[in-house]
């Protein structure tokens, strides 16, 4: 959300529901190593759940290229299944978006750890675009900018600034 990577024209509060957003995938690329993984959001089926956060329209005539950007983030280790689903906009129109979900038989996934253990992980870990930390801290703030409340996501965030200090 705070770092798209690609030219947004339009960015609209959403809800996909059937996910929740979640530190459920080992980061051993971008945000952590083989030897010390990270720990990354990730959208996590749950029936009992909606995910709010953010649909962005790309900018005409640069769907193609976008696309193959995400993918190539995205996709890098196969832990994240790429998927059209239907988000709801808090404009009331329902669009079809291009989602990456987390495969949970990967071996990268990671559900289900206690808050602490997560909070551990990311106070340590750093991979090629940085500190796990840096992650965790812009997309806190990045939520709270749009008004989005995400209670575990702030208490992580507490909770590793307390860490670090």
């Amino acid at each position: 959300m705070w770092n798209p990577g690609f030219e947004v024209a339009e960015s609209v509060i959403a809800t996909l529901p059937g996910y929740a957003r979640s530190f459920c995938m080992r980061s051993i690329h971008h945000r952590g190593t083989v030897e010390q993984p990270g720990l990354v959001l990730a959208l996590d089926e749950s029936v009992r759940s909606a995910c709010e956060g953010m649909a962005m329209r790309v900018a005409e005539g640069h769907e193609a290229q976008t696309l193959d950007y995400l993918r190539e983030r995205e996709l890098i280790s196969s832990a994240y299944v790429e998927k059209n689903l239907t988000v709801h906009l808090t404009d009331e129109r329902d669009v079809e978006a291009v989602t990456y979900v987390i495969d949970a038989a990967h071996d990268q996934y990671c559900g289900g750890l206690p808050l602490e253990e997560q909070a551990q992980i990311i106070a340590r870990a750093v991979g090629g675009r940085g500190p796990n930390t840096e992650y965790l801290i812009n997309t806190a703030a990045h939520l709270s900018e749009v008004g989005l409340h995400d209670p575990a996501l702030e208490w992580l965030h507490d909770r590793v600034k307390a860490l670090a200090s």
